[in-house]
């Protein structure tokens, strides 16, 4: 969805790393492969508060947090965490090749802890992202993370996906859905760096750790990369801020495709929107940790639906006010539901 806009990427191949010890293992070099081409696109960043001498009335800035980011385009936009930001005054990042480039915020997204900065680095200064929004994850597949842990410049973690569709409490009391659990360890100062797959290309975001030390503890969690697409082609305006909708939040595909499960599955249900008025039943947490699955929606108007871009596509052209039919799977029985769609921000 989000990256209609973004300019393809000219990039070789993952070959085999030249010039390295060949009593490598092959697994190795190709590790090594992926750092080394990722490096240039993963930035640090420093937040600063800016305030006044009294004594000679000079404007200070004073360093007070860092974090991690990654080039999203050769326009200068840059992709971190929005709570690696949040409630500083200023933002300066910092590029691999030593350059030092004072941000604005162009927008963020609370809802996925997603926040897009932009630079006026020159273009040959910016090395983005690999990104394919359709990639397909594994519980078990080999992630690599990179970021800024402490400080430290671009070091380099190794893990797996520990698990899919895990949902996390944020400082500020929202709750961010769908996102990946993984082993490689995520630090303080490693928050919003790139969580990449053994071919480099990105994963998610690196957004929050579990541990009571505050240091990792074999827990993080990243926001998926399609989630992290959607939100960056709304904040640039690549996508319509509205479109007609069900008045649904809709969980994760991976997650969807984890639970042996194919089509649309009702996380949420917005309040007073068509889903809500029709008796679509969202997703529940019992106080036990018992999960009861929503409502999955597999068909528009008898148009099959096995996804969410699949959904999307379907009411793509719709009105709002009109009717449509919904087929839904609730536990073993099947249905058929009317909806008046509604518009709805995106």
């Amino acid at each position: 969805m989000g990256c209609a806009a973004r300019p393809p990427l000219s990039r070789q191949p993952l070959r085999e790393v030249e010039s390295l010890d060949e009593r490598l293992s092959p697994e190795e070099r190709r590790r090594i492969g992926v750092f080394r081409r990722a490096c240039p696109s993963v930035v640090h960043i420093e937040t600063l508060d800016v305030r006044r001498d009294p004594a000679r009335l000079n404007v200070l800035e004073i360093p007070v947090g860092m974090g991690s980011g990654f080039v999203w385009d050769t326009d200068g936009h840059i992709v971190t965490s929005l709570h690696v930001i949040q409630g500083a005054e200023e933002a300066r990042v910092l590029l691999r090749n030593g350059g030092s480039w004072m941000a604005r915020v162009m927008g963020t997204d609370p809802a996925h802890d997603v926040a897009v900065l932009m630079i006026d680095a020159p273009r040959d200064a910016l090395v983005p992202v690999e990104v394919d929004p359709k990639i397909v994850l594994h519980v078990g597949q080999t992630v690599l993370a990179i970021g800024n842990p402490f400080g430290l410049d671009h070091s380099l973690t190794v893990g797996v996906i520990s698990a899919l569709g895990r949902e996390i409490h944020t400082d500020s009391g929202s709750v961010i859905h769908g996102t990946i659990q993984t082993d490689a360890a995520i630090n303080p100062g490693s928050s919003g760096g790139p969580l990449l797959d053994s071919l480099g290309r990105l994963v998610g975001i690196n957004t929050a750790l579990t541990s009571p030390s505050g240091a990792s503890a074999g827990i993080g969690f990243a926001v998926p990369v399609d989630a992290v697409s959607e939100a960056v082609a709304r904040i640039l305006g690549v996508v319509p801020s509205m479109r007609p909708g069900l008045g649904i939040r809709a969980a994760e595909d991976a997650w969807v495709r984890e639970l042996g499960l194919s089509g649309v599955l009702v996380l949420e249900v917005l309040p007073a929107g068509p889903a809500e008025k029709a008796g679509l039943r969202p997703t529940r947490t019992s106080s036990t940790g018992d999960l009861t699955l929503g409502d999955l929606i597999v068909a528009i108007d008898g148009e099959p639906v096995s996804s969410r871009r699949d959904l999307a596509k379907t009411l793509d052209g719709r009105k709002s006010g009109e009717r449509v039919v919904a087929t839904l799977r609730r536990g073993s029985e099947g249905l058929f539901v009317t909806l008046d769609l509604a518009m709805e921000g995106h």
